[in-house]
């Protein structure tokens, strides 16, 4: 059996990325943070479609945490999807981030990324693919989210870096960038928001994490072997760099 690990994959863009690749085959090994109570539903329900999956607590920016998740018997088996989706979004503006702040959001989406990366590379089968979820913000900016936007594109820059460096050995890297996602982030937003940023998207509806997942699919897929090193803007027209 095929094995996918998704970071942060136990809710929202994570929860249907899961879902999706068990849908093609993989048995999933997901990690969450902290509440378990969704990972757990995302497992029960991969499983009562006679696929495996398991659920593992793991906070990505505990070097010691990460390498026990190395440890896990279907990691040493082989892992020939790596999807690195994990993140923290909190809203503050750009003036007023403080570099506490500040590492506290690299810690977790940059440098947790680079921990997972560091522990399990050499598990990872000759012709792996690894999927990073970045965002709009990681090119564009963003006034409320410099922080955020700052790792995304820490997190961009090194993955096609790592696919430059990957591809000769057969391994492919690619970045899937979102836009509006119908996830946590935007839960709070009032009617009247919403309906300014579905208006803003030219396709005039907010994503949802199956358009995310869809796009993972086919990255990961036989279909996309000939990509490495790109950056997939999926977010109905909103920003085209």
């Amino acid at each position: 059996m095929r094995t996918a690990l998704v970071t942060g994959g136990g809710r929202g863009i994570g929860a249907a990325i899961s879902k999706r690749l068990a849908k093609d085959g993989y048995r999933i090994l997901l990690t969450y943070c902290n509440s378990s109570k969704p990972a757990e539903m995302v497992v029960d329900e991969i499983r009562n479609s006679g696929i495996d999956a398991v659920a593992v607590n793991c906070d990505v920016t505990d070097a010691r945490e990460v390498a026990l998740l190395a440890t896990h018997p279907w990691v040493s088996t082989g892992i020939e999807v790596l999807v690195i989706n994990h993140g923290r979004y909190d809203r503050i503006d750009a003036k007023e981030l403080d570099i506490d702040h500040l590492r506290r959001t690299m810690s977790t989406n940059f440098e947790g990324a680079f921990l997972v990366w560091e522990a399990i590379k050499t598990n990872l089968v000759s012709n792996a693919r690894i999927c990073v979820i970045g965002s709009q913000l990681g090119t564009r900016g963003s006034a409320h989210g410099a922080d955020y936007s700052a790792s995304k594109a820490a997190l961009a820059t090194w993955a096609r870096s790592l696919a430059q460096s990957l591809a000769p050995e057969g391994k492919r890297v690619n970045i899937v960038a979102p836009g509006f996602v119908d996830t946590d982030i935007l839960a709070g937003d009032s009617e009247e928001k919403r309906s300014s940023r579905e208006a803003e998207v030219p396709l005039k509806r907010i994503g949802t994490p199956e358009d995310i997942a869809g796009t993972v699919s086919f990255l990961v897929g036989e279909e996309s072997d000939y990509i490495t090193g790109a950056v997939i803007h999926v977010n109905g027209g909103l920003y085209l760099p």
